[in-house]
């Protein structure tokens, strides 16, 4: 099994588990947002602006990565034709269990974003994409075919982590003790550590490769902000461990 498939796995099963990032939102909030009240994050803690995104009625959005049904349906109750891709069975499952229950239509593919996206060129007006690119190794190769799949003048709405959580060995936050880049596959001790706190296989970004390969793709950034992890001394310290971003196709 390949790391991208047992993080798929590991992901069913926190879900199954009550992972937070796989609650689907209930009844009463999509038709909160139908009537126009609503909020979607892309880190743990702020809210992304509305202004991030503009009129979303009739707008084709991809959530990239962005399983569980906990945004799609609000920009579906906003109007948009929504694409949803994920790797995680559990999280599509709640996605097509939430539109049914409301009586939209999603679009809903299963696939690795590691390799390339099953989309023509120029598919999307938004592309939505959480923080999850910290389970994959390679992460130019994905704002490359974000890039590729959006229309001219095209959003790319993402969030990242930059890294500094991967300094620490264990839930205190208060020891450094690894050095970066945070690269299981390269470092056994790195494996075990996520081992022993059931982490999955991830793998610290620098900005270079979050924001730098943004702009190396070819898109225009307007906006950006940080956050925390909403918990931990880290977050008691207010230290950002987080960045979301807008860009422009």
């Amino acid at each position: 099994m390949n790391y991208r498939d047992y993080n798929s796995s590991v992901i069913d099963r926190w879900v199954k588990e009550g992972w937070e990032w796989g609650k689907p939102i209930g009844h009463e909030e999509y038709l909160a947002a139908k009537a126009g009240v609503w909020d979607v994050k892309l880190t743990p803690v702020k809210f992304v602006p509305h202004e991030w995104f503009g009129d979303l009625y009739g707008k084709k959005l991809l959530g990239l990565a962005s399983g569980g049904g906990q945004q799609m349906p609000i920009f579906a109750a906003l109007g948009a034709d929504c694409t949803v891709l994920d790797y995680s069975g559990e999280q599509l499952k709640s996605e097509r269990e939430v539109a049914e229950r409301e009586g939209y239509f999603i679009n809903i593919v299963r696939a690795d974003m590691t390799k390339p996206l099953p989309f023509s060129n120029g598919t999307f007006d938004v592309i939505f994409h959480p923080v999850s690119n910290c389970y994959i190794k390679e992460v130019e190769p994905v704002w490359r075919e974000c890039y590729r799949i959006l229309k001219p003048g095209g959003l790319l709405i993402a969030g990242m982590d930059n890294g500094i959580n991967y300094l620490f060995a264990d839930d205190d936050e208060t020891k450094v003790v690894n050095r970066l880049p945070f690269d299981p596959l390269e470092n056994p001790e790195y494996m075990r550590q996520l081992n022993e706190f059931d982490g999955g296989v991830q793998f610290s970004h620098t900005l270079e490769e979050q924001i730098g390969g943004q702009l190396k793709a070819g898109f225009r950034l307007t906006d950006l902000y940080e956050d925390t992890n909403g918990e931990g001394k880290l977050h008691e310290l207010n230290v950002p461990s987080f960045i979301a971003t807008r860009a422009v196709k």
